[in-house]
This record gives structure tokens, sequence and C-alpha cells, in this order.
């Protein structure tokens, strides 16, 4: 009796272990079926996807990991430049060597490859790694800080895959934007985004703005690599990134970089076109008070004495509207705008001067010439009201100098709200130039009348507008 209820209680369990295993079974084979979860996926879908796998396929190759070696000097501590330090070790300069990685694109099968200035600057050993693992020295071509743009070269035994460039003159916001680098050192990372915006300037970044951003992921690594439409055409170079935002990322438009990259080809520096003025926006109250419709262009503050604009006859006081051809929108358009003018090149400018539009043509120098580096301002800079002044001192005078002079500025008055401060020399009231102080107090009344004081302040070696209402 007990050897078969022992023998039942044997085939139980043994059913048991059975079942269980045919149910794993089950299981296993269910979860590793051939069909898909979703049988249908819209086209739209799919054609984009397959078109960033085509793009990492074809792009790829060109892409370059950049790393650098550079020597930077250690700040010494203080007691190592006490007499008892020096006696025994000498006071001299420390260094260490810093390593830093980025990214670039290669531009022709013999071995040029863009990147950026900061990935390669004061570097003592540049090494270049292609897609095939292939490891090369680099060496610099040419850079340019105020774009942050360099071009180097390596000395490659087989021809090479080179990136197609782009027109980014033609990007839209809210197109495809594909970002390939080696953020981190992870070589050949691919991310997607979109154009988030055009143009951007005032970004404190470079002396020359006029970035892409995006919110294609951009980190540490990327610097230097390519931002790519669909296409696979390169629109961009990745640059910057915000570091306190998330998809916030900055590129350099391409068609501003050509002509950067082929003056580093062909000179191994950039030169630039220079105007001689100084300026500054037109906001709503200026353009009001020199009869403008709405705000446009940028003010003239000063002229350069020799320089072109002065030879071409713009004046203190005239408004940039069109240079060029081109149509002015705001003070860093002006300066990339003349920037890319050839030096020596006869330039049409439009200036809106009392009321009406005048046509000029000034001759663009060049940055670099001496005119350039040694002119020096007619008059001042910056602003003006709640003021008290006085006469100009007997030694200005002798120097032929004309205003009055800003003795006092009182707290929380509107010249101070400006940012007018003692010593800044007004020259002008409401385009009036005044003598002195008996000059001033009769523009004043006048401005008083008007409800508004336009000033122009001389400061140093510059000058500006201040537009100043009087309550």
């Amino acid at each position: 009796m007990n050897f078969r209820r022992t023998l039942l209680i044997g085939l139980v369990f043994l059913s048991s272990v059975t079942a269980c295993k045919k149910k794993e079974e089950k299981l296993f084979y269910e979860s590793g079926r051939t069909e898909a979860p979703v049988k249908e996926v819209p086209k739209d879908i799919l054609a984009s996807q397959q078109a960033f796998v085509e793009v990492a396929k074809k792009v790829n190759p060109a892409v370059v990991n950049i790393s650098t070696i550079s020597r930077k000097k250690i700040e010494q501590p203080l007691f190592e430049f006490s007499p008892f330090f020096d006696e025994f070790f000498g006071n001299r300069p420390r260094y260490r060597r810093d390593r830093s990685l980025g990214s670039g694109f290669i531009i022709n099968r013999d071995g040029l490859i863009v990147t950026n200035d900061h990935v390669v600057r004061d570097a003592e050993s540049i090494q270049v790694k292609l897609s095939n693992e292939s490891v090369y020295e680099a060496r610099v071509i040419g850079s340019d800080p105020k774009t942050d743009i360099a071009v180097i070269k390596i000395g490659a035994r087989e021809s090479l895959p080179a990136a197609v460039l782009g027109d980014s003159d033609k990007l839209q916001v809210g197109q495809w934007a594909i970002a390939i680098g080696n953020p981190f050192g992870l070589d050949r990372t691919l991310t997607v985004g979109v154009i988030s915006a055009t143009g951007r300037s005032n970004m404190g970044i470079e002396t020359y703005e006029n970035f892409i951003q995006t919110d294609a992921s951009i980190n540490p690594g990327n610097s230097g690599g390519p931002l790519l439409n669909v296409y696979g055409e390169v629109i961009g170079i990745n640059t910057a990134i915000v570091a306190a935002g998330q998809g916030i990322g900055f590129a350099i438009p391409i068609n501003m970089a050509k002509q950067i990259v082929t003056q580093l080809v062909s000179k191994g520096k950039v030169t630039r076109g220079w105007l001689g003025v100084t300026i500054q926006p037109v906001t709503g109250e200026l353009a009001r008070e020199f009869g403008l419709r709405k705000p446009r262009g940028v003010l003239v503050s000063d002229i350069l004495d020799g320089g072109p604009a002065a030879k071409g006859g713009i004046r203190q006081g005239d408004i940039i509207l069109e240079f060029d051809g081109t149509e002015i929108r705001d003070a860093q358009h002006l300066q990339r705008v003349v920037a890319d003018t050839q030096p020596g090149k006869k330039v049409p400018v439009t200036v809106f001067r009392e009321g009406r539009e005048v046509k000029l043509t000034v001759t663009a120098a060049s940055a670099d010439s001496r005119e350039a580096r040694g002119a020096r301002p007619q008059a001042g800079e910056p602003d003006s009201l709640g003021l008290a002044v006085e006469d100009l001192p007997p030694d200005m005078l002798r120097r032929g100098a004309t205003g009055v002079m800003v003795a006092d500025v009182d707290e929380g008055s509107i010249a101070a709200e400006a940012g007018l401060r003692p010593g800044d020399v007004i020259v002008a009231v409401n385009r009036k130039r005044i003598a002195n102080r008996a000059d001033y107090d009769r523009a004043m009344g006048d401005a008083r009348r008007r409800g508004v004081a336009v000033l122009l302040v001389r400061r140093g070696d510059s000058s500006i507008y201040f537009s100043l209402p009087l309550r």
C-alpha cells in the first residue's frame, strides 16, 4: 500500500514538472516570435529613418577624430616668488601638458580638414584618426580666432573621402539637422534634431557671429564636426553649446566658413574689409528723433580720421541702411558684411541723413592696414540727464574742443539711469552743436518743449548718441 502511494505521488510530481517545462517552452517561443508587434509603420517614418542611415553611411568616412597635446603655463604659487625660493630653485615658469579632443571633416582628397580654431589652438601635437582607424600627424594651414575656424592638413597615403558642402543660406527653421562628431571621444556619434534658429549673434562667443542654432545633441568633443542636412551636405561647423541649457547648440554657417577657409588655404590668414566707423543700434526713440518711421539700419556715432567712411562722405549721425546692396539689419550684420568685403573694392552705401536717403560710394580698406591700426576717433562715446555741467577747462579749449563737461550726475536721475558720468563731454543736443554752457542751456530749453533730448556725448576717444525723455 505504501509502495503504491509513493508511486502515485512520484507520477504526480513528474507530470507537474513536465507541465511546467512545456509551459516554459511555450512562453519562450512566444517571446521570440518572428512577427513584429507593429505590423505597419507609416512610410514617412521609415523614409526618415532610412535617410539618417544613409547619411551616416555616406558621411562618416569624411568625419575625423582630432586629439591634441598643448603646453600650458602653470600659475606659480605666491611662495615661489619669495627671495628664499628664488635663491635655491630659481623663479622659472612651469608648464603642464593638456590633452583635448575634437572633431573635423575632410574637404578634399589631399587631406585638408576643417575644424574649430579652439580645437587646435596652441597645440604642440595634432593627431587625426580616420574612420578606417588610420592615424596621422596634422599641421595647421591657417586659423582664424575671430570666427573660430581652422584648416589643418594630413599627409595621407590614400585618396580620402571628402564631405560635400551645402548652402546654409537656404536653411529654414524646422528642417532636420544631423550632427556627427566625437563627443567625449566616442567616435562618429550621430545625433538628430532640427534647425532651431538662424542668424544668432551677440552671444559673446566669437567676434563675428551668425550662428545656426540646433537641438541636435552637441557635447564636448563635437567641436569642429559637421552639421548636416538630410542630403548629407555640410551646412555648419558645430562650435558651441549653452552649458546651462539642454538642446541648445550652435554651428558656424558653412557659407560663412567657405570664405574663411578659402583665405586660410591660399594665404594662411584672413584679410577683412574695414570701414572706419563706430556704430550703435537704432532704437525706437532714436528712429523717431532722426525721422525714420521704424528702427532700421545702424547709427554712425563716430567717424575715424582718414578712414574709408570719412573719405567716402559718411558723416557722424548718418544711419547706414544698405551696404553693397545688402539691407543692414543691425550692428553685427554690418560688421560681418564689411569684414567680408574685399579691400580696395568700391562699395555703394545708402545712408539716411536729415530726412532723406543719400547714395554714397566708399572704398573699403584692409583691417590690417596702417590707417586701420592707427586711426583715432574724432570725438568720444556714451550717455545723458539729471546733470550739473560746466564749461570746458582752458587746456581743452586751447586744443579746439567745444561743448560742456558733465561735473556731476544725480543718483537715480534719467542721466544716471542712461549711464552718463562725470567727465563726459556733451557736444550736441538734438543734433545742434554746442560751444559752451550758454549754448547748452538754450538747447535744453528747446529740448524740454519737445519732451526729449538726444545728446551726443564724447567719452575718451569715442562717441555715442543717447535719447533721453524729459520729465
